[in-house]
């Protein structure tokens, strides 16, 4: 349903032009009674009536807006916050009952704030500063208390953490997160400063160049392909106690491979020692 209703909440905004045609526009739509809502959404669970949903969405545009202007502190584009508001009030809808005995926005704020944070994640900071699900507790809080704080004191990194149920050390690191910025990679083409201290300066990789991993990696391929062939010289038994022995990630002893071929350990110990100079030839060859 979602994917079907799309259309109709782009065309809205497209028709508008600009971003505040589409709030005077959706402004325009009239709020519905409880009444009305309750027969709409009757209609959507009993004969999964489209236009039932579209009218439900429309009527509720405008407290998405009011939501979404509530996240205009992360410096992203406030269309791009109510298009993902909207989505989320699209899911509502699709899950709305009239059993719910409550008004539509009141169900869907959940699902309108959930996309709009997970937009916030994703778009805030190049290097994503929430992954687990306490880290993104964490992010919205210290979000919102930074508004009217500075850095938190031991007493507020405690408070935060017992609230949230998480250690007071990620709320630390978490604040550490926020409290940085961006920076490129490399320094600006049309810096001239030799010394200019971007990442680019500083992370190097000390290993081997490129050449000599392919060089490496050619050697080590062509050794496991003759060690292969040097295998198939021997008999059956000898491959054997030379993969249980040298290959296998457990290795056996020689009592163990002794008591498999009801023979002495020191003749598997021959054994071994003659398959090996039969492969050492055959690897030399």
């Amino acid at each position: 349903m979602t994917a079907t209703l799309l259309p109709a909440i782009q065309n809205t905004a497209l028709t508008a032009g600009n971003l505040e045609s589409y709030i005077q526009q959706i402004n325009g739509i009239p709020v519905l009674t409880s009444e009305e809502e309750q027969a709409l959404a009757l209609r959507l669970q009993n004969q999964n009536d489209l236009a039932a949903a579209q009218q439900l969405i429309m009527s509720n545009l405008r407290f998405v807006v009011k939501i979404a202007r509530g996240y205009s502190g992360y410096g992203l584009p406030l269309g791009d916050l109510i298009q993902e508001g909207n989505i989320g009030l699209m899911k509502a809808v699709k899950r709305f009952s009239a059993d719910h005995k409550v008004r539509l926005i009141s169900y869907a704020v959940h699902w309108i704030k959930s996309e709009i944070h997970e937009y916030v994640l994703r778009n805030w900071r190049i290097v994503k500063v929430a992954t687990t699900k306490p880290q993104r507790k964490l992010f919205f809080k210290l979000r919102s208390s930074k508004k009217r704080l500075g850095w938190f004191t031991n007493d507020e990194v405690h408070d935060v953490a017992e609230t949230l149920g998480v250690k007071p050390e990620t709320v630390l690191e978490m604040e550490s997160r926020l409290s940085g910025s961006d920076i490129t990679f490399d320094p600006p083409t049309n810096d001239d400063d030799e010394h200019h201290f971007t990442p680019a300066a500083y992370l190097t990789d000390n290993g081997a160049d490129p050449s000599q991993r392919l060089e490496h990696d050619d050697t080590r391929s062509q050794e496991l392909s003759l060690m292969a062939d040097s295998l198939k010289t021997l008999d059956e038994r000898s491959q054997d106690i030379i993969q249980r022995r040298w290959l296998n990630e457990e290795k056996a002893t020689l009592h163990e491979l002794a008591g498999k071929y009801q023979i002495s350990a020191e003749r598997i110990r021959q054994i071994e020692k003659n398959a090996l100079g039969k492969m050492r030839v055959a690897f030399e060859a």
